[in-house]
């Protein structure tokens, strides 16, 4: 991999590919970027902004390759960032013609594609025959708003091949981006599919008027919830406390920027499922993963209390008062 020439394609058009774009053209001339709608791509090339997301970010619209066709992008890309929800992941590669299997790929994607319940490093191997040594997988702890203001963030790529996490490390690293490598492609994608759910537990306790004292003690018992589930999934060395882990739950469970917090606040607060997502105008992945993870988990049966409490206010559509006084009371 040759950081500085290799071919990059963004599939992807929100805040978190906006932030990912920026971030690798710190590093590299150029980038091939897609889009689903041409008047997006027209709009985009007149003012130098993604019109929908991240408005304040300024790009060069020089260095920029724009695309609405994903298989011709794959055709002019060696690397591959995938930043799109994960329920429509099936639907923009389905009907991809280009053999992916050379390809390599960094996943910017924080939850489980629910047609299968499958991991996208997963995915990639079953559906695409792409090797899990090509794919590199970015973790938080951040937020996209905070890369847009540029912000110290840091970031974990987690791939299974040192030398390649550290390639894809490089290109997404800067004076605001810090970046640390890791192994552990399975525990930090799970990992960012829990932190979702959790954050959603949060926003209803918050949205339910339970406190801070309420919040430390949920988030202290989640990344044991968390560590029991990665270490019976994928048992291998690892320490939940490091930023991989620990940190991107706890700036997904409290931050402004958290759309997982938002959608469970609504919902404490009276709110269906459907109403809230329509007052809110974006994806929370944390809600297909409640469904993937309490479908997973059925063959690992561990103790997950916090997950299969947000599963069933959203899902079996149990008060959410009623679930969360007793999950407080499941908890230390």
């Amino acid at each position: 991999m040759n950081i500085k020439t290799d071919r990059i394609g963004i599939i992807g058009s929100g805040s978190w590919a906006t932030a990912i774009s920026k971030m690798l053209l710190e590093n590299v001339g150029q980038i091939n970027w897609f889009f689903r709608k041409t008047e997006t791509i027209d709009t985009f090339r007149e003012t130098g902004y993604n019109p929908r997301y991240l408005q304040s970010v300024e790009f060069n619209v020089e260095q920029i390759n724009f695309f609405n066709n994903v298989d011709t992008l794959v055709d002019n890309s060696d690397i591959i960032v995938l930043a799109v929800p994960s329920a429509f992941l099936p639907e923009i590669l389905g009907g991809l013609k280009t053999d992916l299997s050379s390809k390599y790929f960094l996943s910017g994607i924080k939850g489980i594609v629910t047609n299968d319940n499958l991991l996208v490093v997963e995915y990639l191997k079953n559906y695409f025959n792409v090797p899990y040594e090509n794919v590199g997988v970015i973790a938080g702890p951040s937020h996209a708003e905070e890369v847009a203001l540029e912000k110290l963030s840091y970031l974990t790529v987690a791939s299974i091949e040192e030398t390649k996490a550290t390639n894809f490390a490089k290109l997404i690293q800067s004076e605001y981006i810090y970046t640390s490598i890791s192994d552990d492609i399975w525990g930090t994608e799970y990992t960012s599919v829990m932190k979702n759910i959790i954050a959603i537990g949060a926003g209803i306790a918050h949205g339910l008027r339970y406190g801070d004292n309420f919040q430390a003690v949920l988030v202290s018992n989640a990344i044991h919830e968390i560590k029991r589930f990665v270490d019976t999934v994928h048992p291998i060395t690892r320490d939940i406390k490091d930023s991989a882990y620990l940190g991107d739950l706890l700036v997904t469970v409290y931050s402004q920027f958290s759309r997982n917090r938002l959608l469970g606040t609504l919902i404490g607060r009276g709110y269906s499922v459907r109403n809230a997502f329509l007052d809110m105008n974006m994806v929370a992945e944390g809600y297909y993963a409640s469904r993937s993870i309490h479908e997973i988990n059925k063959q690992y049966n561990v103790s997950l209390p916090i997950c299969e409490a947000v599963y069933r206010i959203l899902y079996e559509n149990i008060p959410s008062k009623k679930e969360i006084a007793q999950l407080a009371l499941k908890m230390n």
